[in-house]
């Protein structure tokens, strides 16, 4: 028996090796007649770009994406080191970060997302509204309790209790960051000047938490928090979220319809590159806290028979792909702006 029990063992583990798959290297395909694109980059689009990935594969068996969500600041620096085969980001890149790509990048517009202020306030059945100077003066610790008078102005009927707020912020760098802190630097000039926009700030009140799961856990385990997640988050595990007042005065609830409208009414003033920031967006019917998230695509690949494929997905996206981002939680792209990005798309070889 001392001789079959380490045996019995070691058995086992080469069985249990024998029926997993070892990790797939990048550019490797099981099936050598299927071809394997790598991509990394952003995690607020990755549900629907799972859902597109998975379902372009099923119409072309000869193609596979593999789509790691490591955070737009890894996948901008993948990808302009040619690591992966595309990027993904929920900020555009800047001029320097474009003059130091190995290759030359192509900003793709996928859907647009936006950011929801979710808060505890126990015995309040009421949907509360919240100004741009309040928000930004709760994470400036300016506004530290519930009944301020500058919050209970803007929800007139609700009694507000004496309790210290608890703003919560992502203690890790995330593209829902850097759209939530990109509108505060709009709408904030002190915010704008102290703080600034980045995947990462330096949070002048409150406690940090990882990910939206992170947020979401603390804003529903403490009474009285605040917090930022992406809309859809909010969506799928039911949260209580605010109005947030636009840059018409008007007092909008974020749905993909409010998200759409931001972009419509930026459309005209959208660059050839699509670099731009949605932010505080004109136009009455607009929720203000939203973005574009992209695509990081290089206008000629390494390996043309990728480029080719990537070039018909980006069709395919367009035409099959987007009008599934609603029921998603994400808002399509706008008619006009699906149209001119098609002149982008030729480019990719």
């Amino acid at each position: 028996m001392k001789l079959v029990r380490p045996v019995v063992p070691i058995l086992l583990s080469f069985a249990l090796l024998a029926g997993c798959k070892s990790p797939q290297k990048p550019g490797v395909a099981a099936d050598p007649g299927v071809m394997t694109i790598n991509g990394a980059g952003a995690s607020f689009p990755n549900p629907i770009y799972s859902k597109w990935f998975a379902e372009y594969g099923r119409v072309h068996p000869e193609v596979r994406v593999n789509y790691q969500p490591i955070g737009s600041g890894g996948g901008i620096r993948q990808v302009s080191q040619g690591i992966v085969d595309f990027g993904a980001s929920d900020g555009p890149m800047s001029d320097a970060q474009l003059k130091q790509s190995q290759q030359k990048l192509l900003h793709i517009p996928t859907v647009l997302g936006a950011v929801v202020p979710v808060y505890n306030l126990p015995g309040i059945q009421a949907e509360i509204r919240f100004a741009p100077e309040v928000i930004a003066g709760i994470y400036l610790g300016d506004i530290t309790f519930w009944d301020d008078p500058r919050l209970a102005a803007e929800n007139p009927g609700v009694k507000f209790p004496h309790e210290e707020i608890l703003p919560v912020y992502r203690s890790d760098g995330s593209g829902t960051t850097f759209i939530f802190t990109d509108y505060l630097s709009k709408v904030s000039p002190i915010w704008a000047q102290s703080v600034g926009k980045s995947t990462s700030v330096k949070w002048p009140a409150g406690i940090g938490q990882k990910g939206n799961e992170g947020v979401a856990g603390m804003v529903r385990e403490a009474p009285f928090s605040f917090g930022y997640v992406e809309l859809v988050y909010a969506m799928q595990n039911k949260m209580t979220f605010g109005l947030v007042r636009n840059g018409a005065g008007q007092w909008i609830k974020a749905s993909p319809a409010a998200v759409t409208a931001a972009a419509e009414a930026q459309a005209a003033t959208i660059p050839d590159d699509f670099r731009v920031s949605l932010a505080n967006a004109g136009g009455t019917s607009s929720y203000p806290i939203c973005s574009f998230t992209w695509l990081l695509i290089p206008e000629t690949s390494a390996n043309p028979a990728k480029g080719k494929q990537l070039h018909d997905f980006l069709l395919w996206m367009l035409s099959d792909g987007e009008p599934q981002a609603a029921a998603m939680g994400y808002a399509p792209l706008p008619a006009p702006v699906a149209e001119r990005l098609k002149a982008t798309i030729a480019r990719v070889k």
